[in-house]
């Protein structure tokens, strides 16, 4: 009867990570060899020229504005940010019961490397990231995405970077990024 039960049970559990796969690979585009090439090189003249006009600002307190580095970090953030359909028509109750919040900081997309081992490591982000309708740009590389992805922001190595969404040369570069990829992606679509 027991063995009955953990078969359920597991069955059950492959059925719920099903979806949470499929919504992870709709949502994120991968960067490979000439096209990560290009990307990155992209993205660090933006941070150049976005740091010289950034004023007398130290650079770890700019980078820090700019960007959410890290696994813990970019988690956090994406866990803060409301949830795309939050309902308007709630409850007078739970209006007057929530502690005001300053405004959250919002994520224009996330940078992920995808040659962190264990993979466990990363594997909530793409589908926090789907479910706040943030894209995930995943970078992979067999010099290794997470030394490239360090250099971007001046650290050693970085599974996650958050681009945090401000008025700055950076987020109209990813928005350029981000909409070329879905001109890729929807005329593949077409082709199949």
């Amino acid at each position: 009867m027991a063995k009955k039960r953990k078969k359920e049970n597991t069955k059950s559990i492959k059925s719920i990570k099903a979806p949470q796969e499929s919504l992870s690979r709709d949502s994120s585009s991968c960067y490979e060899e000439d096209r990560l090439d290009f990307l990155l090189g992209k993205l660090q003249r933006s941070v150049e020229l976005a740091k010289a006009s950034k004023g007398q600002v130290p650079d770890k307190i700019w980078t820090k504005l700019q960007f959410a580095i890290g696994v813990n970090d970019v988690t956090r953030v994406l866990e803060r940010m409301p949830l795309p359909d939050s309902n308007a028509n709630s409850k007078e109750d739970d209006k007057t019961t929530r502690v005001p919040r300053k405004s959250p900081v919002t994520l224009q997309a996330v940078l992920l490397a995808t040659d962190c081992n264990p993979k466990w490591l990363t594997k909530h982000i793409p589908v926090i990231s789907a479910s706040r309708n943030v894209p995930v740009l995943a970078l992979k590389d067999n010099k290794g995405s997470s030394l490239r992805l360090g250099e971007l922001v001046n650290v050693r190595t970085a599974l996650a970077i958050g681009i945090k969404a401000r008025n700055c040369c950076i987020n109209k570069t990813i928005e350029e990024v981000i909409s070329s990829s879905k001109a890729v992606d929807a005329s593949l679509a077409t082709v199949q």
